[in-house]
């Protein structure tokens, strides 16, 4: 099943951080906003979820841009299922 990914992006004292990471499923990817990725089963959605969260926990960003496409560009890295 084809899922949009979207993160939350939010200030704090070292910077930006990214999390909430979610997965909504969709028919329509929207690339501008998120980046869309096939997960076989829920399962491994929602372990790719738990491996975003752990690996940006205690990343943080200069800006909202360097933080978007480091997390998009991360996702279809190791997704292995690009959209």
């Amino acid at each position: 099943m084809l899922y949009q990914l979207g993160w939350t992006t939010e200030p704090g004292l070292r910077g930006l951080s990214c999390g909430e990471f979610r997965a909504t499923p969709t028919t329509a990817p929207d690339n501008q906003r998120g980046v869309a990725v096939e997960f076989a089963s829920q399962a491994e959605r929602d372990a790719f979820l738990r491996q975003l969260e752990e690996q940006f926990a205690a990343r943080r960003f200069t800006n909202a841009a360097d933080a978007f496409d480091t997390v998009k560009a991360y996702v279809l890295e190791h997704s292995g299922k690009k959209v």
